[in-house]
């Protein structure tokens, strides 16, 4: 008996599709399902060997089909409409990993393509194929990843600092925000944005499209510098799939150097393998998944320190590798501690590539904040000082030249000031 899922989505084929597998001794229908994440929740029980789902579903997309998958649940799409549709249907259904197609009009197969497809063995695990062009080996774009625990360190300022830097070296730089909590990076910079960046490429990879759309992603801000806007509210965090932002860096990382901002909890949520919702902070862990260096910032203060200590044991059991470097931001002389005194408290905690320290400069920050403005288009002050140290220590002055590609061509170190936040979204103007 080969027990079978369907999902329609609406469409008017189901009930055919109902008619016909009634037909059948050895098939049974275990369950219509409502949409993706009822299919999902549904095949974690373990109960189901086939799923007949319709190839526009929304939802449907790599990371479903590999939850599928992983509980021994093959996957057959239907597609509707005529020759031109199933063409297009196959590019669909090869990028997101489904092996096997019915056409509408050719449901009287149905029931030998899920037994051909009980049959078959499973492979292991999906390969997720990155979406846009692979990094080549002298690749100059080098990704960034800001983190720190909870209590607002100053992840955002220091993120948005560092790339604001860069871009003023002339190096090509792509600024993201990945904070699933409510990031605050459009807010910072005085971006007015219809349409969230990071959501757009979150749709955009579940569709296979975010290698030809590039260019429609990142909002540009200078010459420079553009920026991947973030959630434009805390709870739609459900819409950005595991997955999403490491294809989104791994898109521009060859194009640009590469800041992501994140959020503060590097907790898993174990509730994301029984279903198709991703876990809260899948974008936090995404984004540390792919970093060539971890920037960890943290308060000055007790409180400060004492969280940046847990954070920092927190991130070693997560973290594969990647240097770690630590910023002790908003440093003063009231708090009687000397930066010696500070770096033994932290360095026991963790192997640190380097500790840096940032002023109490909130006259400054105050200014960029008001304006709408990066430090670096705001004037001199003691904390861009001690950004440009920081992103020295980063990215050399010889490694971050500005990259020629679809984000821009090579710049020298100065450029002219950034534009204003009206420039369109992307490079078509």
């Amino acid at each position: 008996m080969i027990c079978v899922l369907v999902v329609a989505s609406g469409a008017a084929w189901e009930s055919v599709v109902l008619q016909t597998l009634a037909a059948e001794q050895d098939l049974v229908v275990l369950k219509r399902c409502v949409d993706i994440d009822d299919l999902l929740a549904v095949a974690a029980a373990g109960q189901a060997q086939v799923a007949v789902v319709a190839l526009e579903s929304p939802g449907l997309d790599a990371t479903a089909v590999e939850h599928l998958r992983r509980h021994q649940v093959r996957p057959i799409a239907v597609v509707s409409g005529g020759l031109a549709e199933m063409d297009q249907g196959r590019l669909r259904a090869d990028r997101i990993g489904i092996a096997t197609l019915v056409a509408e009009q050719d449901l009287r197969e149905l029931p030998d393509a899920l037994r051909a497809a009980d049959d078959q063995e499973l492979p292991g695990p999906i390969e997720q194929t990155p979406i846009g062009p692979e990094p080549s080996p002298t690749s100059p774009g080098r990704v960034i990843v800001v983190w720190g625990p909870v209590g607002s360190p100053g992840r955002t300022t220091v993120a948005v600092g560092i790339a604001s830097v860069l871009a003023q070296r002339g190096a090509e730089t792509v600024l993201i925000d990945a904070d699933p909590y409510g990031g605050a990076v459009a807010q910072q910079l005085g971006v007015l944005d219809e349409v969230s960046g990071v959501l757009s490429a979150a749709r955009l990879a579940a569709g296979g499209l975010l290698a030809d759309r590039l260019d429609s992603v990142p909002r540009r801000l200078g010459p420079a510098l553009s920026v991947v806007t973030g959630l434009p509210r805390a709870d739609r965090w459900v819409e950005v799939r595991s997955g999403a932002v490491e294809h989104l860096v791994e898109a521009l990382r060859e194009q640009a150097q590469i800041v992501v901002d994140t959020g503060f909890c590097l907790e898993e949520d174990p509730g994301s393998e029984f279903g198709a919702r991703p876990g809260r902070n899948t974008m936090t862990l995404g984004a540390l998944s792919v970093a060539d260096e971890v920037v960890v910032v943290g308060s000055a203060d007790p409180v400060g320190l004492s969280r940046l200590a847990r954070g920092l044991v927190e991130l070693r059991e997560v973290m594969a590798g990647a240097a770690v470097r630590v910023v002790i931001n908003r440093g003063r002389g009231s708090l009687g501690w000397s930066e010696r005194d500070i770096s033994g408290m932290v360095e026991g905690f963790s192997r640190i590539g380097g500790i840096h320290f940032l002023p109490d400069d909130q006259a400054a920050v105050d200014r960029a904040l008001v304006a709408g403005r990066t430090l670096t288009e705001t004037g001199e002050s003691a904390l861009l000082r001690g950004l440009r140290d920081l992103t020295d220590a980063l990215v050399p002055l010889a490694a971050g030249a500005a990259p020629t590609g679809r984000f821009g061509s090579r710049r020298g170190r100065r450029s002219r000031p950034l534009r204003t936040r009206t420039a369109d979204r992307g490079h078509r103007r």
